[in-house]
């Protein structure tokens, strides 16, 4: 077995859902390209004892390492370093590099609010530099830095302690993962490679029953690990496995490309975005919408480099602006109705002359 984490997002604001967990999944996913098993994820508020709670309820579980978000400003409610030193057993201490550090990366700041104390600034800020003896200190991307905090001893996982803002928790990952202590914690991790089909137009059920055809007919077929998802109208068949395991995953990539080859569009993992991206090279796109209400121009914006091939939208919603603003004949409104082959036609041409597309 890989090497196991978990995950403990903290704060009241993401617990009410008043803020979405944008870190957790983006952890989770980090973790996998590590071939870092994750055990659980749990999210609780700012109370320590919830999320002293939640540390040891990982280490229950015998995760080999926990990485933490959130609870490193310098307010009276960010109490990660204090509640992860308790539970790994150490004693905090006061930082004096790191706290000169913090002082340097908010002077900027305070040249801007003339009217704040810098003293109290300071010392507000003071707090951030407190760190548990033995803890490795990641540089801070804002004023919070992040800490890789070993067992005391032979047993009890690692706690990688990283601040909220996902910005600045992007940026300390990679610094994260290389240091000494993460690598220790993770010794026993396998590389596992992760492989994705997408179809359309079929439901769940459908690759449900494949999949026990494959069951009694793909050798290995065990050594699996298999997850669909609906999303966005595609069925997503996302297989890891580790390296020795190729053939099982290739038995079962034939198996679905023979019994789904009309809705099986991608056996790399692309998405169907990607995919119109790769087919529009070299050519310009224009949209005219109205029913929907300018959908489809987000869809095509979501994917960097859109601005590439994609012209731009014009949401005529209302029939006086697909006479207006495109140029459609009033006539063909009132013969066909708005929602009609010849007027989409004509809304084609409209956009087609104003973008040049």
């Amino acid at each position: 077995m890989s090497a196991r984490a978990g995950i403990v997002v903290t704060g009241t604001e993401v617990l009410t859902g008043r803020v979405r967990d944008r870190n957790g999944p983006w952890l989770s996913d980090r973790l996998l390209e590590l071939g870092i098993e994750l055990a659980h994820i749990t999210i609780c508020g700012d109370r320590p004892e919830d999320m002293e709670a939640q540390l040891r309820f990982m280490a229950d579980q015998g995760v080999d390492l926990i990485v933490t978000s959130g609870g490193l400003g310098p307010t009276a409610d960010d109490l990660t370093i204090e509640v992860v030193a308790r539970f790994v057993g150490r004693e905090l201490f006061l930082d004096e590099v790191l706290e000169q550090q913090i002082f340097e990366i908010i002077q900027p700041l305070m040249k801007r609010w003339r009217n704040l104390d810098p003293e109290a600034i300071r010392a507000a800020n003071r707090k951030q530099a407190f760190v548990p003896e033995g803890a490795q200190v990641i540089g801070p991307a804002g004023t919070a830095p992040g800490l890789v905090v070993p067992p005391v001893g032979d047993s009890g996982p690692t706690v990688v302690v990283l601040p909220g803002p996902p910005r600045e928790l992007h940026h300390m990952w990679p610094q994260a993962v290389a240091t000494e202590g993460f690598a220790a914690a993770v010794t026993g991790r396998v590389e596992y490679q992760q492989r994705m089909l997408r179809l359309f137009g079929i439901p769940e059920s459908e690759i449900a029953e494949t999949l026990r055809v494959a069951e009694g007919s793909v050798p290995s077929f065990d050594a699996l690990e298999i997850t669909t998802c609906l999303r966005r109208g595609e069925v997503e068949v996302v297989v890891r496995h580790e390296p020795g395991d190729s053939a099982a995953w290739e038995g079962l990539s034939e198996l679905i490309a023979e019994r789904h080859a009309e809705t099986l569009f991608s056996t790399d993992g692309s998405l169907v975005d990607d995919q119109v991206a790769d087919l529009l090279e070299g050519r310009f796109l224009g949209l005219a919408e109205s029913c929907t209400g300018g959908l489809m121009a987000a869809r095509l914006t979501e994917r960097p480099g859109g601005s590439g091939y994609f012209r731009g939208s014009l949401v005529t919603y209302a029939n006086e602006a697909k006479v207006d603003v495109l140029g459609v004949p009033a006539e063909l409104i009132e013969q066909h109705g708005a929602v009609s082959p010849p007027v989409a036609e004509a809304m084609a041409d409209g956009i087609f002359e104003r973008f040049e597309a």
